[in-house]
């Protein structure tokens, strides 16, 4: 009974005031638009951002009179290296074949194999790559570097181009990191302020009730109800325009537009729950807390 009247008392004030209900409800649905744009666009981000890192590794490279011997102690030895997750290894004839494919005029011309078996060093963590070239090739005796075998030719040296690409990285995780947390709070401060607005053009009738001896919750209730109603309608008219925009314009493009088929990003359902919890939580939030100015009586 108490429920069914403040929900009641709730769609009656939204009527009544229709101006400013209009005006949330307009925040709410732009500002779950963006969100629902900006969510996507980041994990995207981000995930080509980790797959750049995946790719980092460290190239082992044997010389050319190495046996089999010499590769099996060598892996065995790369592999008690700190920070390695695993080692692949590519023979010198699997390196000529994948190389003849890609420039068979060049490689027809040889009358040997010049390529070495070879070792590709992935690293437990992208961030540690340097951290195992430096363990593969310690300081030598009489200065310089060497390596951890004398089977060992010569290790890869990208230092200069890890550490780019380790910057640019890790700046792409944080820009992103920190642009979500401003659209958060821009989302949440502008949703709250036209809310206020709204409760501002009302505040004669909560005086009104507080003087009367009405309690606080008793005159909060309708308008959390009415922030609840007005994100929850604001939410699901932005997950329609983006569940439109998708079945319409993305999944057409995506069989014929490899960069939007390929990013791995929130699921659509996922999508709809955050969007929709997010409106109804903010708008409920500021609707209960912006009406505590007005209880000041």
């Amino acid at each position: 009974m108490r429920f069914g009247f403040f929900l009641r008392e709730a769609m009656r004030a939204m009527r009544r005031n229709a101006a400013p209900s209009f005006a949330a409800l307009a925040t709410v649905l732009v500002t779950m638009l963006v969100l629902g744009v900006f969510i996507p666009i980041v994990q995207a981000t981000n995930g080509a951002a980790n797959t750049v890192r995946g790719r980092v590794m460290v190239d082992v490279y044997m010389k050319t009179t190495a046996t089999a011997a010499d590769d099996a102690r060598v892996q065995k030895e790369i592999l008690a290296v700190p920070h390695v997750r695993s080692v692949e290894f590519v023979s010198k004839q699997q390196a000529y074949q994948q190389q003849s494919k890609q420039d068979p005029q060049a490689y027809q011309l040889l009358a040997s194999n010049p390529l070495p078996d070879t070792f590709h060093v992935i690293p437990d963590n992208p961030a540690n790559v340097l951290a195992v070239r430096a363990s593969l090739t310690p300081a030598a005796p009489g200065g310089g570097s060497g390596t951890i075998d004398p089977a060992i030719q010569s290790v890869s040296n990208k230092k200069n181009d890890t550490k780019k690409i380790l910057e640019v990285t890790n700046l792409v995780t944080i820009t992103a990191a920190g642009l979500t947390v401003l659209l958060t709070i821009a989302s949440i401060l502008l949703i709250g302020n036209t809310i206020r607005l709204s409760l501002y053009a009302r505040r004669r009738e909560v005086e009104v009730m507080k003087l009367v001896g009405a309690t606080d919750w008793f005159i909060r209730w309708p308008f959390v109800i009415e922030g609840i109603i007005v994100g929850a309608v604001g939410a699901l008219l932005a997950i329609g325009v983006l569940a439109i925009t998708k079945i319409a314009l993305l999944d057409p493009l995506a069989s014929d537009w490899t960069l939007i088929a390929a990013p791995r990003t929130i699921a659509f359902t996922a999508l709809v729950a955050v969007l929709l919890g997010a409106g109804v939580i903010v708008s409920a939030l500021g609707s209960g807390l912006s009406l505590r100015r007005f209880l000041r009586v």
